[in-house]
């Protein structure tokens, strides 16, 4: 197995959950949840990027190093970038973004995306799809993605695609689900890749869809999509999703089921 990075990226502000790393679920800040899941990926280093001296003493608690980085990002990619400049990494090293939100997210997945890129070099960033539900495929919230037959993405959209011309021109369209994928929002990187993303101006693309991996597209980078049966268990935006997280943590750990994954 190619070693890899895990970046556990934990701001403090949110806007639905403020202090959202440090709220408690079944007994333990949510941090300290996924540090733990986390160290279960068997990953050469794992470390949380935070701009809050809390949660890193959390993380540290856990048994995973932590850096304050800087308040200014406007995103988690930026904030693992300045991780990957503080500790030197090498450019071809592999590092996978687990976002501090996400404590049922499976270490064995993240294992398949890491290895999934160290086994490409046309790609410097892979990422995961599901098979969209209806809903899913034409709702805003959902972000869509379409593949080429390596499984590299060509596109990604809030939007229906690909828009089927002959099922779509009806008031209630036939759907048939086969070719539309739910991009879910778990990236690994090469370092080099990430020192680029963070010269490159905004690109106009993802300025219109709200989508920051567009410009990874935007400039001519290659993202391989690794795409899974289902979905991975969503993260905590809300106080519902505390609850609903709480419950499944007292059950064991959900485990995607891959499909197409090397």
């Amino acid at each position: 197995m190619t070693p890899f990075k895990i970046v556990i990226p934990a701001r403090y502000a949110s806007s639905r959950l403020p202090g959202k790393p440090l709220l408690p679920i079944a007994g333990k800040p949510m941090i300290a949840h996924v540090c733990l899941q986390a160290l279960k990926a068997k990953a050469a280093e794992v470390v949380v990027a935070t701009d809050d001296e809390r949660i890193a003493q959390v993380a540290e608690q856990t048994g995973v190093k932590a850096l304050l980085t800087s308040a200014e990002h406007s995103s988690g990619t930026e904030r693992i970038e300045e991780v990957a400049s503080l500790l030197d990494w090498h450019e071809d090293d592999i590092v996978v973004n687990w976002q501090g939100d996400e404590p049922l997210l499976s270490s064995e997945l993240v294992r398949c995306l890491a290895q999934s890129l160290a086994g490409n070099d046309d790609a410097t960033v892979a990422t995961l799809a599901a098979p969209a539900t209806e809903q899913e495929i034409f709702s805003p919230h959902a972000v869509k993605v379409v593949l080429d037959h390596a499984d590299y993405a060509l596109y990604f959209s809030r939007a229906p695609i690909p828009w089927h011309r002959d099922a779509f021109t009806d008031a209630q369209p036939q759907v048939h689900t086969d070719h539309y994928w739910r991009h879910i929002g778990v990236y690994a990187y090469r370092v080099g890749l990430l020192h680029r993303y963070v010269q490159w101006h905004t690109a106009p693309l993802e300025q219109l869809e709200s989508l920051e991996q567009l410009r990874i597209l935007w400039h001519g980078e290659r993202i391989v999509v690794v795409t899974v049966a289902h979905a991975p268990e969503a993260g905590v935006d809300t106080h519902e999703d505390l609850k609903r997280v709480e419950a499944l943590l007292q059950g064991e750990e959900p485990v995607a089921t891959q499909r197409g994954a090397t």
